[in-house]
């Protein structure tokens, strides 16, 4: 019997309705308690904030350790020849005899060495490495040729052999007859580059379907399916990779996700997230969304080292087996990446995880035609994001339900559930609340000036300048990650390069909080985002 994973459309029931409030409830009363409690007591309210502040402080540092650690971690992956350790596992006791004394170690060695020794245990029952084929499903819209070809020739230039590539452009009907063109021409242009090149249009306004990416990708699935069945290629040795149109994977990315999937004998409830760097055009953004997006990229980096917090985000790997099975993504989110990790969740009933591949897929940061529509464009994407708090209901709805109907057990599934409310809290409350929390106290005390309420603001500062010691370090390794600078761009634009960090108090409360509160109060409302807007895709010349 097929399990029902999708999202309700209409009418909720009244569990899943408070779920869908709770976000928006804790992250308004979070702000409104501190106002109170000042109210009453200076002390009490001085207690809260510093709490929520010092527990800031606490990630902060967090966060500056996880930063050095992943960019160490994903340049010691990137100096990996994963291509051949992927051949080496078509032979791994001859592999194995020949490495075990080898002198010159590096990184993930021993791993390497340990997998071996156990394939050669395990007398074949592992997928043949001859025998693995990608399936790389690239959405579009409207997007033209000079964005779509880049990211198609990274895929071309993997060091994975492009005879087992087979590339699937899914565009929409939506994107009307230029982009129907331009899907025509990029096929000609690829003509007998990979092992086939599918063009598959998405027709438009299909019923039960959102307007977005999941059910573009979905459709592209089933016929990714269709065509795996018709040329007979072994189903559970196929691996499938969506992007969107502006992703460009690293070259050694493909061949990383193979070792993972042959290397590991849970292969097929694993989904592969690569590390999304927002990279592509940095030198050609403004400076508040190259903030944004070098953020969001440390972001990517730090969550590679806490696997038990990973989850799908953009461009994702998964067996094509698995998504078959599952029937691929979901249809009624606009936030189908982040969403697909709790549809795994369930499907295979708790037995699933999201495995960090160290090596990166490329991304843009977002540029429109003018300086002002691009900061629009920039909070319409990451309110797109933020709207991932409607997976707080949809993981609730099966949580809070009797234990003959859950499909995995409470205490298993409660911190996952815990996790994500607090995150989408945290998006919301942090950024007002340090940047203005610490006046509240005095403001709402203004006639009796107590000694707290008059330091607050102080402390709060104080505390603040600590915290700057995690931005600090990312505003360093950022120099470090950051691709050439363009000929174009004088010397001078390294220095706005590191001028653009003041930026960093606004773009938290803009692009962050308000973004964070949006998602959450039309959630309150019942004012359902159902439709994808599409971030305009604008290449500088």
């Amino acid at each position: 019997m097929r399990k029902n994973l999708e999202i309700p459309q209409g009418k909720r029931t009244k569990l899943y309705r408070f779920l869908e409030i709770l976000p928006g409830l804790i992250s308004y009363g979070a702000i409104i308690l501190l106002f109170i409690l000042s109210w009453l007591d200076p002390i009490l309210g001085a207690i809260y904030l510093f709490i929520l502040i010092t527990a800031t402080l606490v990630k902060a540092i967090g966060v500056a350790y996880r930063t050095v650690q992943g960019y160490n971690v994903i340049k010691r992956a990137e100096r990996i020849n994963w291509r051949k350790r992927v051949e080496d596992l078509a032979n791994p006791h001859e592999a194995y005899e020949r490495l075990r004394d080898d002198d010159n170690k590096s990184y993930h060695f021993e791993e390497h060495l340990a997998n071996l020794k156990m394939m050669a245990a395990m007398h074949k029952e592992y997928p043949d490495p001859t025998k693995i084929h990608h399936v790389v499903i690239m959405t579009a819209y409207d997007e033209g040729e000079d964005v779509l070809s880049p990211s198609i020739k990274a895929v071309q230039d993997t060091t994975f052999p492009n005879d087992h590539i087979i590339f699937a452009l899914a565009y929409e009907e939506r994107g009307g007859e230029a982009m129907e063109q331009t899907a025509l021409a990029l096929k000609q242009k690829y003509k007998g580059v990979f092992k086939d090149f599918l063009l598959v249009k998405h027709p438009a306004n299909l019923h039960g379907e959102v307007i977005g990416k999941g059910p573009n990708l979905t459709y592209a699935g089933h016929a990714v399916a269709d065509y795996v069945d018709k040329k007979h290629l072994p189903i559970e040795n196929i691996i499938v990779t969506s992007l969107d149109s502006d992703n460009r994977m690293a070259e050694k990315y493909l061949d990383s996700v193979a070792y993972e999937f042959i290397t590991h004998p849970n292969r097929q409830r694993l989904s592969y997230q690569p590390v999304s760097l927002f990279m592509n055009n940095i030198w050609d953004a403004p400076a508040p969304t190259r903030v944004i997006a070098v953020s969001n990229s440390f972001f990517n980096i730090i969550t590679t080292m806490r696997p038990h917090l990973l989850r799908n985000f953009a461009s994702h790997s998964q067996p094509l087996q698995a998504l078959k099975a599952m029937d691929f993504w979901s249809k009624r989110t606009i936030v189908e990446d982040g969403h697909q990790y709790w549809r795994s969740l369930f499907f295979f009933d708790g037995d699933y995880s999201v495995l960090p591949i160290r090596i990166p897929i490329y991304q843009d940061a977002v540029i429109d035609e003018t300086f002002w529509k691009t900061v629009k464009a920039q909070f319409i994407q990451v309110r797109r994001w933020y709207y991932g708090a409607s997976d707080v209901a949809y993981v609730g709805s099966k949580l809070f339900v009797p234990k003959s109907k859950r499909v995995m057990p409470f205490w298993q599934l409660f911190p996952k559930f815990w996790r994500l409310l607090d995150g989408h809290v945290t998006l919301a409350i942090m950024a007002p609340l340090i940047t203005f929390g610490g006046w509240v106290p005095m403001i709402m005390n203004y006639s009796s000036h107590t000694m707290v309420a008059y330091n607050l603001p102080n402390i709060v500062s104080w505390v603040e300048t600590f915290a700057m010691i995690g931005l600090i370090i990312t505003v360093l390794i950022s120099f470090r990650i950051l691709p050439k600078r363009p000929a174009k761009y004088h010397k001078s634009r390294s220095v706005f390069m590191l001028l653009q960090w003041i930026l960093m108090p606004i773009t938290s409360i803009l692009y962050q909080s308000l973004a964070a509160y949006y998602a959450q109060t039309r959630l309150m409302l019942g004012l359902y985002m159902e439709k994808f807007d599409v971030t305009k895709k604008i290449v500088k010349k």
